[in-house]
């Protein structure tokens, strides 16, 4: 699996992103930063995917578990004031939506903790090796 960038001409710094057998995606920055601000930047896919994963985490317990699980809402708020001195807080809201109990709720909640995103934003050592092609 790998994801391709490409820098569009009509952009300032729009990025046009294309991964395998699925509808490109598009990246900008805000116009305050030099880009068009038509497209959401990476620190949106960075936080959305946290959402997405937790979310999918917890539907896919609820099924095996069959609760009556009937969706799920979640908000993400970016504080990123500390950004510079390696601090970056994001508060994530989850609504579970269904005739859910409040054990369910809580245990959906605890689950969506062990979403691989979440374990690797938390939890991981990253390593990044950039370079230019041969």
């Amino acid at each position: 699996m790998s994801i391709q960038l490409r820098s569009e001409r009509d952009g300032k710094l729009r990025q046009r992103a294309m991964i395998e057998s699925f509808e490109d995606l598009l990246v900008d920055v805000p116009e305050a930063y030099g880009g068009d601000g038509q497209a959401p930047d990476p620190h949106d896919y960075f936080d959305l995917s946290l959402g997405a994963c937790k979310a999918i985490t917890a539907q896919m317990y609820a099924r095996r578990k069959q609760w009556p699980l009937e969706g799920v809402e979640v908000r993400i708020v970016r504080d990123e004031q500390d950004e510079p001195r390696g601090v970056y807080c994001l508060e994530v809201i989850m609504t579970f939506l269904g005739d859910l109990d409040d054990a369910q709720r809580e245990r959906l909640e605890e689950i969506s903790h062990k979403c691989p995103i979440h374990r690797l934003m938390t939890t991981s050592e990253v390593r990044i090796n950039t370079r230019q092609p041969s």
